[in-house]
């Protein structure tokens, strides 16, 4: 084993105390492994990379868990029959990866990476601290697009749902407004007629953009409606979503319309410009990975909705973090 082989061996528990200063004559805090991203991925990966004695350094971001911790309850999960809110999940992967020694650093956010050269790689955060990794794993996630109207966020898991799948349940019986025209949209809202008792599309154009078959079906079930040419304006409401105001982008007429739920499907964005240049991206921004979670660079994985536009689920971000960190692990085991 070389000299420098034997160095990362013996701090796979510790990192390194000597700095460098190779990153524009910064000091580096040197790291086995560094994980960008706080949701079900990434605290998944930071407890099996914890537990494998790799010592992980999570930047959590700005928020907890990303999308996750806004959903009001989830009932999908497996293990927990009685469902439990978004946040609480996220606590709970937040204190068991703690217990095996994960780190997790609050509030602060990777707003530089440089893969170039590595490993190690070489990472910057918006205090100005500069970081040093044998290993990276991406789980930054994606962000559901927003109407940005007045009452959207303040209502937000009180009726405006960005899930089909997490929320439909909870809206047995009711009337429901889908905002969207494309495939997703289509598909969510034919989701939801299993629970609800109207589902009414609003689609700022007079046709649909999603795929013929999904528009047969959508067409040929009695619970879905369609309000054409319309946007919504406002999403009103004291402490549930009680109503929508509608406008039609022909003629400019407001209409009030009673609903008991928004479920907004306009689109998806993967928070992946960090990494413009120098991981690869398919032609909608998503990392590109192998089913091992390994990117198109050695030693940086991805998992999570970073890479997964199908899914987006706990569920399935869990096991693409397993993944992710259990190939980080092996690939650093063969390097030592």
């Amino acid at each position: 084993m070389s000299d420098d082989k034997l160095t990362f061996a013996l701090n796979t528990s510790t990192p390194q105390s000597e700095p460098d200063t190779s990153l524009t004559g910064e000091a580096l805090q040197r790291e086995n492994v560094i994980i960008i991203g706080s949701g079900p991925a990434g605290l998944t990966a930071a407890l099996y990379t914890a537990r494998a004695n790799l010592n992980p350094l999570v930047f959590a971001g700005h928020e907890l868990g990303g999308q996750v911790s806004l959903t009001h309850e989830i009932e999908n999960y497996p293990g927990f029959p009685d469902g439990l809110s978004g946040q609480e999940l996220v606590e709970r992967m937040k204190s068991q990866a703690e217990r095996f020694g994960a780190r997790i650093k609050m509030f602060s956010a990777v707003t530089e990476v440089d893969f170039s050269g590595g490993p190690p790689f070489t990472l910057k955060t918006d205090d100005g601290q500069a970081y040093e990794a044998e290993a990276v794993i991406v789980t930054v996630g994606a962000t559901s697009r927003h109407l940005n109207v007045p009452g959207e966020k303040e209502l937000t898991g009180n009726g405006v749902s960005y899930c089909a799948t997490c929320d439909g349940f909870f809206f047995r019986d009711k009337q429901v407004v889908v905002v969207g025209g494309g495939d997703s949209a289509i598909e969510e809202a034919l989701f939801l007629t299993k629970f609800a008792s109207r589902v009414d599309v609003v689609h700022r154009r007079d046709e649909l953009r999603a795929g013929q078959t999904l528009q047969k079906r959508a067409f040929a079930n009695d619970k879905m409606h369609f309000i054409w040419d319309t946007v919504v304006d406002t999403i009103q409401g004291d402490q549930a979503v009680e109503s929508v105001l509608l406008r039609n982008v022909k003629s400019g007429d407001m209409t009030e319309y009673k609903t008991d739920g928004v479920f907004i499907f306009i689109g998806h964005d993967p928070n992946s410009d960090l990494f413009k240049g120098q991981l690869e991206r398919d032609e909608f921004g998503y990392v590109v990975t192998d089913s091992q979670m390994r990117t198109n660079i050695e030693g940086v994985f991805a998992a999570g909705e970073i890479q997964d536009r199908i899914f987006r689920q706990v569920a399935t971000s869990v096991g693409q973090g397993t993944a992710a960190a259990m190939s980080c692990e092996r690939w650093l085991a063969a390097r030592e």
